[in-house]
């Protein structure tokens, strides 16, 4: 098997997030994008040592579990996946795939349910649409990119997943450019005017704000956009309407100026009897009635709240954050995001919380400066996790509970290790759809510090076991427990039956070497030594 060469396959399984996995002569092959029981042709584009990787090329049978997909961009727009399974298989693969990780990580706790987003259709209140191109020097288009494309941009016309004043307003602003000769944004020539279109709504009121993002290099006849938009006949309300220009070379939606072309930049939705602002820039959940079942699980997990102090880490707008806020003492809210914060500071004051406090930083720097004790941490990082230095500080705060939300099962079983070496276990957990017909799931987790409740007695004889009366006053786990904690370092047990050698502590004669001729034993770092030798000290040992 090498690059290049063509096979067909029978899909075994998919992992997460959309891999399927195919048996070619013993080896496992990883094809994305196949659904489980197809049989499907495919060219191998990656091969190393511990991995292979198809491209595919055709579906030969489909699946027995496969149904005609609702939207008729599926297949080609590379913003759905499993738009082609009813929507109660699309929950079991979604469960069976995070119970997948949980094992693979050696990790052992139950999803008690998978919960569903309340509606599968028209549930995103947000859209960042692309300007471009169905393929090269072709017609404007304006939509998603294409499957396994970062140039070409399929043009939606009946896309299912956002509310239909979308298709009506995205359908009309290409027309108006398409007339106007306009051109887009050139991702390697760096040259044309347009880039994104973004829209969001309010769900609870029907509101709209569209915010149209172009370069510099052209000019935008604004008035004439504006009638143009407002003479769309849509069921719901256009209040805002801006223009952000983008000079930037990077191909994502920043500003540097935004102008109020009409109306405002701002629109409210609705969570329980709370009122948030939502601008151009805020973030908000995409699932606005999915985000209430995501929360309600939040609110269950987190448990009594009275008289306690909550810090809300990656609070965003500070949705959770004031959720928790009216039945706890006192929650404090942390966002990299100065805009959010702003807004969250806005939202707590319209809904009448006094007792909210939003920090603007970086969690990493900014826990170094909370000095009180929370009772209760909730922490919903963005997709990638939390970072690894910001790990370490966090469980430093030794609070006996958390609430870890998470958009992305693999950065959160990458954590959640880290978390049991330190000595928290998962006592509950479960998910919840947000993202219907994709391959994306949130995951919400209840950890629990682990402290023995119960002494069992246990005689020894010490003369039995080859170690000195320094060596009993820690045992490795407890040396390890507290180099991570005081310096942020895991060290082996090898590592720290080496320094005990060193400053003249008896240990086993074979204690954790190689039984191999000749074998490399790794040696300890200098770092890590002396975290060892200040753990020893601790415990008194030297």
């Amino acid at each position: 098997m090498k690059k290049g060469d063509i096979f067909e396959g029978k899909v075994i399984r998919i992992e997460f997030p959309n891999k399927g996995i195919i048996d070619i002569e013993g080896q496992k092959v990883i094809v994305k994008n196949a659904l489980e029981g197809q049989i499907v042709r495919f060219s191998i584009n990656k091969k190393k040592r511990d991995k292979i990787e198809g491209r595919l090329l055709e579906v030969i049978e489909p699946s027995p579990i496969e149904q005609p997909a609702a939207c008729k961009h599926f297949g080609i727009c590379g913003g759905c996946r499993y738009q082609n399974l009813s929507y109660e298989q699309q929950l079991d693969l979604k469960k069976r795939q995070v119970e997948e990780l949980i094992e693979k990580n050696g990790l052992s706790f139950d999803i008690e349910n998978i919960y569903g987003s309340p509606i599968t259709e028209g549930y995103r209140n947000k859209m960042e649409f692309t300007f471009g191109d169905e393929e090269k020097d072709g017609p404007l288009a304006l939509g998603m990119h294409k499957k396994n494309s970062f140039y070409d941009i399929v043009t939606l016309d009946d896309c299912r997943i956002v509310d239909p004043d979308f298709n009506v307003l995205l359908q009309a602003i290409l027309k108006y450019f398409k007339e106007k000769g306009e051109t887009y944004f050139h991702k390697i020539r760096h040259e044309g005017f347009l880039r994104h279109l973004v829209m969001r709504r309010s769900v609870k009121t029907g509101d709209i704000l569209i915010n149209l993002v172009t370069t510099t290099q052209s000019q935008l006849d604004e008035s004439e956009f504006v009638n143009m938009i407002l003479a769309q006949k849509i069921d719901g309300k256009v209040v805002g309407i801006l223009h952000t220009l983008n000079d930037n070379l990077a191909d994502v939606v920043q500003s540097d100026e935004t102008k109020t072309l009409y109306g405002q930049d701002y629109f409210y939705e609705y969570l329980y009897n709370m009122r948030f602002k939502i601008s151009p820039f805020s973030f908000f959940q995409t699932n606005t009635l999915g985000a209430e079942v995501l929360y309600d699980k939040v609110r269950e997990y987190v448990g009594e709240t009275k008289d306690k102090l909550i810090y809300d880490l990656y609070t965003g707008t500070g949705t959770i954050a004031q959720m928790l806020a009216s039945v706890a003492s006192k929650v404090v809210g942390v966002e990299i995001v100065e805009e959010a914060v702003e807004a969250a500071k806005k939202n707590a004051v319209d809904n009448h919380l006094d007792n909210c406090e939003f920090i603007a930083g970086d969690v990493l720097k900014v826990v170094d400066n909370l000095a009180q004790k929370p009772d209760i941490l909730v922490l919903d990082p963005p997709r990638d996790g939390i970072h690894p230095k910001a790990l370490t500080k966090i469980i430093n705060f030794n609070v006996d509970e958390m609430v870890y939300v998470s958009c992305k099962p693999t950065s959160l079983m990458r954590d959640l290790l880290v978390f049991r070496e330190a000595g928290y276990e998962v006592k509950r957990a479960c998910l919840v759809d947000m993202f219907p017909g994709t391959v994306h799931v949130e995951t919400v987790v209840l950890l629990s510090q682990q402290k023995p409740d119960d002494v069992i007695e246990v005689d020894l004889d010490l003369d039995e076991l080859d170690i000195t009366s320094a060596e009993s006053k820690a045992t490795y786990q407890e040396i390890k427990d507290y180099v991570l904690k005081e310096f942020g370092l895991k060290v082996s047990t090898l590592y720290i039956s080496q320094i005990k050698r060193k400053c003249g502590i008896e240990v086993g004669e074979h204690y954790n070497l190689s039984q191999k001729d000749n074998q490399k034993v790794p040696q300890c770092p200098k770092e890590k030594e002396d975290a060892i030798r200040a753990a020893l000290e601790h415990f008194a040992m030297i």
